[in-house]
């Protein structure tokens, strides 16, 4: 475009060019040999249950270096009544889980879930909260093995370790940054040895802790019971805030779903299974032995017991020996769960590249190992500087970690109801009761206003992270619209384009001279004006385009569509897909007429219709995906029903029409 000095640059603002994006056109579409005979991209199953299990459980289980001490500073002696509610209420999830996984096994957790079931801004709320609950994880993993690595050093016969506890923290994270970028095979690998490791000790440790007990007597159990207070309010209210507190040693089951696509199909409930039950043990196990040999003030004195308390009681239980190694084994499974939360976030990452809320360049990968080390390196940096915003004081991120984690927990029942009202014709088992899910829901935000009344400080931190991260996905999601807002406000502030006003100035002395002509040479030496630049960067990313498969031309339904598209996706280039098989005569009749009625009712987008020739499979889907440049999850279809003859995994994102 040119720059006329009389008035402004032609490129300047027009809203004429945003809101009508052109006319659709119908195009046939035959797939060649090649693009026919490409695979779908079936994601092989990498990983049996035990492997699964392995990538959350070091999260699972190597909770309980935090969490005791947590609980037993706000339950004290009824802190294993606490920790036995708490490890139990996963059987209220359990089949919640399933059934969501069932419906939906794809990688996202409760992000793919809501995008699938609800709108995008609502799944976006839910990849905050996940990406927020993956760094908590792994920060507060991360320097509880720091200290405990402190510990180590101490025993060793220094005063103290050569570096800060958070100095330890950074670098454990910067060590399993690399882990990751070796890949996702590896990864599992490392976590299924380190689990291993972990289970051994956790077992030698309570043996050998009940084998003391049984010989120094229930003397120490005696004290500790009746240190506490017996009036029955207390105790209600000890045993409530244990519970509340003691769900924390729970997190990694909300990580399981993030990376259900690479679990071998039918195994999920056998990953939650084996979840669940050696939690329980561990927990309420670990917590018995605890207060049968350790006096109450030796295990809440930060000199004796502390956040140290179960080196401690391996101290008081077998010698030196033993203590070393359950420092050994929390440091190697601490380190886990940062692995664990850095594995996650990066198939989150990934859900979100592929979904265009992130840029593309999320999704690159190494040529070797084919790790997405862009996600990695983002997520880790993201984790450091959530750290480092807290001061490096992981008591502040770890009050924060526990409401965020019943937060992630409460939008699986969430989830739930809204598959069950928007999607009941997908296919799925268990079927979980209404009421059961309502119960869970209130159960969880229940325990989550128990925490926050502990500490109100958290949620003060808790909203300042969250709403950062919600808006910051919603600028990304909807970059042509921000663009848009900035332009505006470019075009509003006349001391942001000082060529415009030169221009204007330049025009009015050679009007003065009565000469018309203006050497554009004079005013810009052939480079495109700002405004220009901007109108076409707001244009190419409004004309990334998706896809709506149809089947039938029912007005209503192609309408419903279009506001669908509209709702939720940043593009105003829309291509509804029909495939006809062999039988062009099976194409419905008032299909591309309607179609071209709706172009016309929707100015601002450009609708076409894309006629296949080929049979409706997964195959010819990731064939057309390719040939198109769509992703299969911007292609979208609506819910299919329990005789459906492909799986849903299989297909693109489920809408309700």
């Amino acid at each position: 475009m040119d720059c006329d000095p009389a008035t402004t640059c032609q490129a300047s603002f027009n809203e004429l060019a945003f809101e009508f994006a052109g006319w659709g056109s119908v195009t046939s579409v035959k797939l060649d040999k090649e693009l026919s005979a490409a695979e779908p991209n079936k994601i092989d199953p990498l990983m049996g249950p035990f492997v699964a299990s392995a990538l959350a459980g070091n999260d699972l289980l190597g909770g309980v270096f935090y969490t005791i001490p947590a609980v037993l500073a706000v339950s004290g002696a009824y802190s294993v009544i606490s920790l036995s509610i708490a490890t139990l209420i996963p059987f209220l999830w359990r089949p919640m889980m399933e059934e969501l996984g069932s419906a939906l096994p794809i990688s996202g957790g409760s992000y793919a879930y809501l995008l699938n079931v609800s709108t995008k801004f609502l799944a976006l709320i839910s990849a905050a909260l996940l990406l927020l609950d993956f760094a908590a994880t792994a920060v507060v993993s991360a320097a509880t093995a720091s200290s405990y690595l402190d510990d180590a050093i101490t025993m060793s016969g220094s005063r103290s370790a050569p570096f800060p506890i958070f100095v330890g923290a950074l670098l454990i994270l910067a060590l399993f940054m690399l882990v990751s970028l070796c890949g996702a095979r590896e990864s599992a690998r490392v976590a299924s040895g380190v689990l291993v490791f972990h289970l051994v000790t956790m077992i030698v440790l309570i043996i050998v802790s009940a084998v003391a007990w049984g010989h120094s007597g229930n003397g120490v159990l005696a004290a500790n019971w009746h240190a506490g207070s017996h009036n029955g309010h207390s105790i209600a209210k000890a045993i409530w805030d244990g519970v509340c507190i003691g769900m924390l040693g729970l997190t990694g089951f909300e990580c399981t779903p993030s990376y259900i696509s690479k679990i071998k199909r039918g195994d999920f409930p056998r990953v939650l299974r084996n979840l669940h039950y050696p939690a329980i043990v561990l927990n309420v196990g670990t917590i018995l032995v605890v207060l049968g040999l350790l006096p109450l003030h030796v295990a809440l004195d930060s000199n004796t017991g502390g956040q140290h308390v179960l080196s401690t009681l391996g101290q008081r239980a077998g010698g030196k020996w033993l203590r070393t190694w359950v420092v050994i084994d929390a440091i190697v499974v601490l380190c886990g769960g940062v692995l664990t939360g850095i594995l996650s976030a990066v198939d989150l990452f990934m859900e979100l590249a592929h979904d265009r809320v992130l840029p593309h360049f999320f999704a690159r990968t190494l040529p070797v190992t084919q790790s997405p080390y862009i996600a990695v390196v983002i997520f880790v940096a993201f984790s450091v500087a959530l750290y480092a915003s807290s001061g490096a004081n992981s008591e502040i991120i770890s009050d924060m970690f526990s409401v965020v984690w019943l937060a992630v927990m409460a939008l699986f029942p969430i989830s739930l109801i809204l598959l069950k009202f928007n999607r009941p014709r997908l296919p799925r088992e268990p079927d979980t009761s209404i009421w059961h899910i309502f119960f869970s829901l209130s159960l969880a935000i229940a325990i989550i206003v128990g925490n926050i009344l502990i500490k109100p400080v958290v949620i003060g931190y808790f909203a300042a992270y969250f709403v950062a991260l919600v808006l910051f996905f919603a600028g990304t999601h909807n970059k042509s619209r921000v663009l848009k807002c900035v332009y505006w406000v470019y075009d509003q502030t006349p001391i942001m384009h000082p060529d415009r006003m030169w221009g204007r100035a330049l025009g009015s002395r050679r009007h003065r001279r009565r000469d018309p002509q203006v050497n554009m040479q004079e005013l810009d030496p052939g480079k495109p004006c700002i405004d220009e630049r901007m109108v076409r960067a707001i244009m190419k990313l409004r004309r990334q385009p998706v896809c709506v498969l149809v089947k039938s031309d029912e007005m209503n339904h192609l309408i419903q569509m279009v506001f669908y598209v509209r709702k939720n996706e940043d593009t105003s280039m829309l291509k509804f897909v029909h495939f006809y098989g062999d039988d062009r005569e099976s194409i419905p009749s008032e299909l591309e007429a309607n179609i071209r009625i709706i172009d016309e009712a929707f100015p601002e987008m450009t609708i076409d219709l894309v006629l296949v020739e080929g049979n409706f499979s997964p195959r010819n889907l990731d064939a057309l995906s390719q040939k198109l440049d769509v992703p299969r999850s911007l292609m979208f279809i609506s819910c299919p029903g329990k005789d459906a003859q492909w799986r849903t995994e299989e297909l693109g994102r489920i809408i309700g029409i």
